[in-house]
């Protein structure tokens, strides 16, 4: 096929394949916007292990309670967890991955198993 669009016309500059940039990042850079906070990735591996109640999370993790709070909201709104409430006495709420949070596993596998094999530190 020659350098013309179907019109018939050279293609103008801001148009050739040498010029064109995406229109996004990289899929990579993009994922890791998405969980890559150092309290998004500890909450979102400690939910990996099943349903969690807000106190053991913040028990687990060590985060403060405004800090857990704001991590699990962006989880929520991004769609990673979802948070279900009891109205029981006391109310609880719990939190729980979602499909889209579950398909993180194999991704923490493979980067636990990349960190033992090249992070001193794992391997100490």
């Amino acid at each position: 096929m020659s350098s013309q669009d179907l019109t018939g016309a050279d293609p103008s500059p801001e148009t050739t394949a040498t010029d064109e940039t995406p229109d996004t990042p990289c899929p990579i850079v993009d994922s890791i916007e998405q969980i890559g906070s150092q309290w998004r990735l500890v909450v979102l591996y400690e939910l990996q292990n099943g349903e969690r109640r807000f106190n053991e999370l913040k028990r687990e993790t060590d985060a403060n309670a405004r800090t857990l709070s704001r991590v699990l909201d962006d989880l929520q709104e991004s769609g990673f967890v979802d948070r279900r409430m009891e109205e029981d006495a006391p109310v609880a709420t719990y939190y729980s991955l979602t499909e889209k949070g579950e398909s993180l596993g194999p991704v923490f596998a493979e980067i636990d198993e990349w960190a033992h094999e090249w992070l001193a530190e794992c391997n100490a």
